[in-house]
């Protein structure tokens, strides 16, 4: 007689994960994770490797609830070769348990920036330059919207990164009714999201950085114009269409003109 069955996986009593899968040089590293069933005095070891190599090695406390968490910044002359990290967490109760994670990782040297100008197609009104900075990706594109007022950055995001992006005001602005600038309105692929300006109060142009993540492609800079000329075609059309509606006013109501 021959007997079978199922045999099930043990949920570890210990879990570890990142709050990135992917890191450059000088960022913080969030490493977290929970203990099932955690004992009092009983630490969790937590060691950091590369290549073999340990880079980071620490005991850290357990909450009443199971959770902990460590920070690491990755800087320093340990943080200097490009690859694969281990995590490990240890937990030493019960015979003991640890289990693992991994990100990667990639020092400044590997970064790629780029700064450059991209000449961006105005159509008839002709073409204008807009300085850029990109970090975790590369420009494909920048074209004009001139139904919603923006300027569309299109992307190749092959990491989480930044762009920053010297707008001329002469094509470009977001600005109030007492002529003071406004905040952009900035979607990628559709969501708003954040970001930072830079002070550059009475200058030429105005310098906003946008980050972005791995996968992005479309930046859309929502302002209040974009080529001035067809802003003030717009104008011309409604100031002649009030003063039509002004004439057949005053004709209707007898008055000579």
């Amino acid at each position: 007689m021959i007997s079978t069955g199922t045999v099930f996986a043990q949920e570890s009593p210990v879990s570890v994960q990142t709050d990135d899968n992917h890191y450059d040089e000088g960022d913080t590293i969030v490493i977290s994770g929970k203990v099932k069933t955690p004992v009092d005095g009983v630490n969790v070891v937590l060691q950091l490797f590369t290549e073999g190599n340990m880079v980071e090695i620490a005991q850290i406390t357990v909450a009443k609830d199971g959770s902990y968490s460590y920070t690491v910044l990755a800087e320093g002359p340990l943080w200097k070769k490009s690859g694969t990290y281990l995590v490990k967490a240890s937990y030493e109760v019960g015979g003991g348990t640890s289990v693992e994670s991994e990100f990667t990782y990639s020092p400044k040297s590997e970064v790629i920036t780029t700064t450059t100008n991209f000449e961006v197609d105005a159509g008839s009104h002709g073409t204008f330059d807009v300085e850029y900075t990109i970090q975790g990706g590369t420009l494909k594109n920048m074209v004009v919207d001139t139904d919603i007022f923006a300027l569309i950055a299109q992307i190749d995001a092959t990491d989480e990164g930044k762009i920053t992006l010297d707008l001329p005001r002469e094509f470009i602005g977001a600005e109030k009714q007492d002529g003071k600038d406004d905040t952009f309105i900035i979607l990628i692929d559709g969501i708003e999201v954040d970001y930072e300006e830079t002070l550059n109060v009475g200058a030429d142009s105005r310098i906003i950085s946008i980050n972005f993540e791995q996968g992005d492609s479309d930046i859309e800079i929502i302002g209040t114009y974009v080529i001035p000329e067809f802003g003030s075609i717009v104008m011309v059309i409604l100031m002649i269409g009030i003063m039509s509606t002004i004439l057949i006013s005053r004709n209707k109501l007898g008055i000579r003109i």
